[in-house]
C-alpha cells in the first residue's frame, strides 16, 4: 500500500519513520507541519491525491495536556477537527484510516483494566478532544482503526522518560505522583504494532474497529521514575507524593490501565512487559546522547 504518515516528527511517528525500511512492501509519505497541516482540506486532500494514498496512519495530534485546559480552541482544531479532514478524505479516497488515540478517554475510576466497549468520561480538554476525534472518525470513515495508547515515550520528542532522565543528572531528589497508575508504552513496541496491522489488513476489506494497545505490566509514575534512575544509573532518589501535593492545571486518570486482548486476539501480537522496553530504549538514547556530546 501507499501509505500516508502524518505527525511524522512526533514520537510514533519518527519510530514509524524509522522501522519503515523493513516493511519494504509499502510505499511511506511523511509528512508534518507546516508541509502539511491535517486541518487543511486541500492540503491533505493533495496530499493523498499526488501520492496515489491507500491507507492512512493519523499520529498527528495536540497532546500538551495541561496546556489544553487553556487553549482548548488549538487542542479541538486538531484532535477533533483534524481527525475528521482526514477521516473526511479517507471515505472519498476508499483508504483505511489508522489513528492514534489515548487512555485518557476514560476518568480512571475503574478497579479492572478498560476494555474497548467500557463507558468513556474524559476528564480534561485532551481527552474530550481526543474522544470527539474518534466520533468524528466512526461517523465519518468507513474504513477505520483507532488504537488507544497510554503514557507513550521514546527518544524522539519530549516525554516523561527524557525529562527523568535529565533531571536525574540535574538533582539529587525528585518528587513523583505514585497515586496515578498505567502502562508506560514505547513508542517503537507501538510503531511495530501499526505496521504489523497495516501488513495483515486485507486490501479492500472495511474494518470499523478500536483497539486498545500498550506495553504489558502496570506501574506508577512513582515506579516508572525509579526504574528509569535504577536503569540509568544516576544517584537520583525519586521520592513518591500523592498528586494532590502535585497540582497540574488538568486532571489525570487515577487508574488508566487497559485490557490488550483484542488487538492481541484480531491481529496475532506480542507485546512486550514495558521494563523490557524501557530498559532498550533507555540505553538507546543515552548512546545517542554520549554521540551528540
Amino acid at each position: 500500500m501507499n501509505i500516508l504518515v502524518t505527525g511524522s516528527r512526533g514520537q510514533l511517528g519518527s519510530e514509524i519513520h524509522e522501522l519503515s525500511p523493513k516493511a519494504g512492501k509499502h510505499r511511506f509519505f511523511f509528512f508534518d507541519l507546516p508541509e502539511l497541516d491535517i486541518t487543511d482540506p486541500a492540503q491533505v486532500e493533495k496530499a493523498c491525491a499526488i501520492n496515489s494514498i491507500q491507507a492512512i496512519v493519523n499520529c498527528a495530534a495536540y497532546t500538551a495536556v495541561d496546556r489544553a485546559e487553556t487553549d482548548a480552541e488549538a487542542a479541538y482544531r486538531v484532535n477533533r477537527d483534524g481527525a475528521a479532514v482526514l477521516a473526511a478524505c479517507a471515505a472519498r479516497i476508499n483508504a483505511l484510516l489508522v489513528h492514534i488515540s489515548t487512555d485518557y478517554v476514560f476518568d480512571g475510576k475503574a478497579s479492572l483494566p478498560y476494555r474497548e466497549s467500557d463507558p468513556v468520561n474524559p476528564l480534561g480538554v485532551y481527552g474530550k478532544s481526543k474522544w470527539e476525534g474518534e466520533e468524528r472518525i466512526r461517523e465519518i470513515a468507513p474504513s477505520h482503526i483507532i488504537i488507544r495508547t497510554s503514557w507513550l515515550y521514546s527518544g524522539y520528542g519530549a516525554n516523561f522518560v527524557k525529562t527523568m532522565l535529565r533531571l536525574g543528572r540535574e538533582r539529587d531528589t525528585l518528587n513523583v505522583v505514585f497515586d496515578q497508575i498505567g502502562s508506560p508504552t514505547s513508542a517503537s513496541d507501538l510503531a511495530e504494532a501499526v505496521l504489523s496491522i497495516l501488513d495483515r489488513a486485507e486490501t479492500g476489506k472495511r474494518y470499523s474497529m478500536t483497539f486498545h494497545y500498550a506495553d504489558e505490566g502496570v506501574c506508577s509514575w512513582y515506579d516508572f521514575a525509579v526504574s528509569i534512575m535504577e536503569m540509568a544509573g544516576l544517584d537520583c532518589t525519586v521520592l513518591p507524593v500523592d498528586s494532590t501535593q502535585y497540582p497540574q492545571a488538568a486532571q489525570r486518570p487515577h487508574f488508566s490501565v487497559m485490557d490488550k486482548s483484542a488487538v492481541k486476539r484480531e491481529w496475532g501480537l506480542r507485546i512486550p512487559h514495558w521494563s523490557v522496553s524501557l530498559a532498550r530504549q533507555i540505553e538507546k538514547i543515552l548512546k545517542t546522547t554520549s554521540s551528540n556530546s
